[in-house]
C-alpha cells in the first residue's frame, strides 16, 4: 500500500529533521578536525552562559512553534489541496527562492538590530542567543521563544507568502535556511566548505558578531551581508591562524 505524504506536511517537518541531522554532522566534524575550529577545544564550556541542556530545550521549543505556525500558514494559503499544487517552472521557483531569501534577510536584519539597540529587549530577550559567546552548530536556533517566533517563524512565513512559492519549494528553502544558520554558528572554518566560499556572510563573519564587543556589527543573517553594508554596520575582518592550532576571526578596525 502506497504511503503518500503531502508537500504541506513535508514542508513542516523536513526542515526540523534537516536541522538536527546537519547539526550532528557538523558536531562530528568539529570533534575530529580541531585545526579548523575558530575557538579552542573546551571554550564552549568555559565561556558560554547557557548550558547545552538549556540550548536543546530552547531549540525544541522554537521548532514546535515553527511547526504550529507553518501548519497554519500552509492551511490558510493552500486550503485542503493536500499536495495537489502545481509546481511552476524551475526558473520561476529559482526567482521565488531568491525573493524569499531577500525578504527573510531584511526582516531578520531589522528585527535583529532592534533587539540590540533596545536595551530592555536585549537584556530580557536577545541575550539568550548571545549566551553562546562561542557558538556551535545545534545552538543556531537557540533564542528566547519570543525572538524565535518573531524573527524566524514570522520571518519565514512572510518569505513564503511574499515570494509566492509552493510548499514543495518551501521544503528546500526552509531546509537551506536551517543549514545556512547551522553553518554560521558552527565555529568551523572549513576551507572546502561551499557555503563559506559562496557566501561572504559566513561562519567567520557571524563569529565577529557573537563576540561581546563585536555585537554592534555584522547583524545580517542568514544569507547575505548586504544590509550591513547599506546601513553601515559591517565590520571587516580577517581570519588568522591561532597560536596552538585552529583559526581566529579578527576585526580590522577598532570596535
Amino acid at each position: 500500500m502506497a504511503f503518500n505524504v503531502s508537500d504541506e506536511v513535508l514542508s513542516v517537518y523536513v526542515p526540523v529533521m534537516v536541522y538536527w541531522t546537519v547539526a550532528a554532522i557538523y558536531t562530528f566534524i568539529g570533534t575530529y578536525l580541531e585545526d579548523y575550529r575558530l575557538h579552542p577545544v573546551g571554550a564552549e564550556e568555559k565561556q558560554n552562559v547557557a548550558t547545552k541542556a538549556q540550548v536543546i530545550r530552547g531549540v525544541l521549543y522554537q521548532q514546535i512553534g515553527q511547526i504550529v505556525m507553518q501548519t497554519i500558514v500552509t492551511k490558510m494559503v493552500m486550503g485542503d489541496g493536500g499536495g495537489e499544487t502545481k509546481q511552476p517552472p524551475f526558473l520561476i521557483c529559482l526567482c521565488q527562492f531568491f525573493i524569499a531569501m531577500v525578504v527573510l534577510d531584511l526582516w531578520q536584519y531589522l528585527g535583529h538590530i532592534y533587539l540590540h539597540v533596545n536595551k530592555f529587549m536585549y537584556k530580557h530577550i536577545h541575550s539568550w542567543h548571545h549566551a553562546l559567546v562561542v557558538p556551535y552548530a545545534w545552538g543556531a536556533f537557540y533564542n528566547h521563544p519570543l525572538e524565535g517566533f518573531i524573527l524566524d517563524t514570522i520571518g519565514g512565513g512572510l518569505a513564503f507568502l511574499i515570494s509566492g512559492m509552493t510548499p514543495r519549494t518551501s521544503i528546500f528553502f526552509y531546509s537551506f535556511a536551517s543549514i545556512k544558520s547551522i553553518d554560521m554558528h558552527s565555529s568551523l572554518y572549513l576551507p572546502w566548505n561551499p557555503l563559506r566560499l559562496c557566501f561572504r556572510n559566513n561562519v567567520a563573519y557571524h563569529d565577529i558578531h557573537h563576540r561581546l564587543k563585536g555585537s554592534k556589527y555584522n547583524y545580517a543573517q542568514p544569507f547575505f551581508m548586504s544590509w550591513d553594508l547599506v546601513f553601515g554596520t559591517y565590520m571587516p575582518f580577517s581570519v588568522e591562524k591561532r597560536e596552538g592550532g585552529g583559526f581566529e576571526a579578527r576585526p580590522l578596525k577598532d570596535m
